[in-house]
């Protein structure tokens, strides 16, 4: 409906310029419609008056005024009136819902969708867990936003690439492959303390075991051996990041390249297996895994900072090479490559951001973790040194989910192994209970995740609520062909004037909210906007269907009805498959 508001001013704007009102035409037509908050003001008022009035040099009023005289004549509007200081508002008249519900149902599963990204290629990078444990319900709250933001921006016309960004190097993957084959020696039979900063999870004795079932004691060291001159620990009154340093040079040397690659690899691909199960059955597509460890085989981590350095914004201190982020806001200054030639995580931040530009993306979105908060400023920093546009990346950042159970808070901590992973959560809630639940706030908000009422059938419950909407309305259906009744759509589609009762009309009014609310949400990158308004309309739903009934009266009244709650049908069905959420038919 705005779009067709928007042609008709722009018809009778152009026919007043034409019309020598004003002999220049030298302004631009942003002609914004908005909805209006009071009804008494009509459907939508419009302020082009006012911005066009001092390029036109008229008064604004008298300008909204010819623009009225001016506009075409048109059945989907009663009435227009001209408000305050020259707001033109514009009442529909109900054809104008009722050609709404038809168009509903001509489209189907295009019916919401714009074409306000059209033309627009956009990465969506998001999850990207380091692959040293399982997705934990932290992750669940990231990879439901950024799939749901994904299927967001696709609706309102963008190219959305996803990207799962694996952390397939450094440190983290180090203490990984070493604490898998700490507990690959405990099988063998070795007895010592696990190190304080090992991963202790029970998937690392599983890990351990699959190295231990394919290739026996080969790679068995005694205990002495293993950690002769290696820092003591934190509980015997060393440092634990020494320490387990120290056992990481162990494992290389006693293993030597081969060995430790292999215990490397294992645990990395069967994580990483389990994560894109756990994706995957959560309704989580990627188009790319992009490795981290493909910048370095493909020459692109030094072909970022070749980039960074050209800039001259880079300088050597103390051996290392730093960069001058401090210009462009950050901070300090930071490291790219250390005094032992090393390249610091920062430097594959680099390297990663110039290849997503260089890959052609009109626009980046990182969903990071809460916690990721300082890096901002200084991927950032690197754009704007290069000479791109720094407003090209958006990075959205995720607060940490926290469960309750009973009333209880539920305790989680990924080095010690004690989690709630994604696949738990899963099995408890199902995938739409967490795909919705995850989805009601806002991405920075703190989120409490309540499983009880997750698990509930209650009108509490949002995410039953809705399905129940969708799944009364098959029923509906359902008792038509049991009764034997007869109904023609085409026939209900003429007389949808018969649809006067307020509940018809309120409920027309919200189905007409849906294009608005995609495109809002995905303008501001806000799905939660979507589940709002699904549970608002499915409350106009349930209101209808409790104060009327579908199958008794007249044809030509049953028949229209049956048109109208199709199309509410089909506006649930449209707004739960971008939150990634089944609309099941009974329930």
């Amino acid at each position: 409906m705005k779009d067709k508001l928007r042609q008709l001013i722009g018809c009778a704007i152009h026919s007043c310029v034409h019309a020598n009102i004003s002999t220049s035409n030298d302004f631009e037509l942003n002609i914004a419609i908005d909805r209006t908050r009071d009804k008494s003001h009509g459907d939508f008022a419009c302020n082009i008056a006012l911005a066009l009035a001092k390029s036109m040099q008229m008064k604004p009023r008298d300008l909204a005024q010819k623009i009225v005289d001016a506009l075409p004549v048109d059945a989907a509007i009663a009435k227009v009136e001209i408000a305050g200081p020259g707001f033109i508002n514009f009442f529909l008249s109900p054809h104008a819902y009722h050609d709404m519900v038809c168009e509903i149902l001509d489209k189907t599963d295009q019916w919401g969708r714009s074409a306000v990204g059209a033309g627009k290629k956009v990465m969506v990078e998001f999850v990207s867990a380091n692959p040293t444990g399982p997705l934990h319900v932290g992750h669940g709250r990231g990879a439901a936003y950024g799939a749901t933001l994904a299927n967001l921006l696709e609706a309102a016309g963008y190219d959305v690439h996803r990207e799962y960004y694996v952390n397939d190097a450094g440190r983290q993957m180090d203490i990984l492959a070493t604490s898998v084959w700490l507990r690959y020696l405990e099988l063998c039979g070795e007895e010592f303390p696990f190190p304080a900063n090992g991963y202790k999870g029970d998937y690392i004795w599983d890990i351990g075991a699959s190295m231990h079932r394919a290739h026996g004691d080969k790679y068995q060291f005694n205990t002495a051996d293993v950690f002769d001159n290696v820092p003591a620990d934190e509980p015997a009154g060393g440092d634990k990041e020494d320490h387990i340093d120290g056992l990481i040079d162990k494992a290389r040397s006693l293993l030597g390249k081969e060995g430790y690659a292999l215990f490397h690899k294992q645990a990395l691909d069967e994580i990483l297996d389990n994560i894109r199960r756990d994706l995957d059955e959560f309704g989580v597509v990627y188009n790319e895994w992009f490795s981290e460890a493909s910048l370095v085989g493909d020459g692109a981590l030094q072909h970022g900072i070749d980039r960074l350095k050209a800039t001259g914004k880079t300088y050597e201190k103390d051996g290392a090479l730093w960069f001058a982020s401090s210009d462009f806001g950050d901070e300090k200054d930071r490291v790219v490559v250390r005094d032992n030639g090393q390249a610091t995580y920062f430097a594959s931040d680099i390297a990663y951001h110039v290849n997503k530009l260089e890959r052609g993306f009109d626009q980046l979105i990182n969903i990071w973790g809460a916690d990721h908060h300082g890096y901002i400023a200084r991927v950032k920093a690197v754009l704007e040194a290069l000479g791109e546009d720094a407003n090209k990346l958006d990075v959205l950042l995720v607060q940490f989910a926290v469960l309750y159970r009973g009333g209880e808070k539920v305790q989680m901590s990924t080095r010690s192994g004690e989690f709630v992973t994604l696949r738990e959560l899963r099995s408890e809630v199902g995938n739409d209970a967490a795909r919705f639940f995850y989805a009601l706030r806002k991405s920075d908000q703190h989120m409490d995740f309540d499983l009880d009422l997750a698990k509930s059938q209650s009108n509490d419950n949002p995410v039953y609520y809705i399905q129940y909407a969708h799944a009364r309305i098959c029923s509906v259906f359902r008792q038509l062909t049991e009764k034997q009744l007869k109904h023609d759509p085409a026939h209900g589609r003429n007389q949808l004037e018969l649809l006067q009762e307020q509940h018809e009309v309120d409920l027309m009014n919200a189905l007409s909210h849906f294009p608005e609310v995609v495109e809002v949400a995905a303008r501001n990158h806000d799905p939660h906007h979507i589940a709002h308004y699904l549970r608002e309309l499915s409350q106009h739903f349930h209101t209808y269907y409790n104060a009327h009934k579908f199958l008794e009266g007249n044809d030509a009244l049953r028949d229209a009805r049956l048109v109208l709650i199709a199309a509410t049908r089909q506006v649930i069905v449209n707004g739960l498959s971008i939150l990634g959420v089944t609309a099941p038919e009974s329930m």
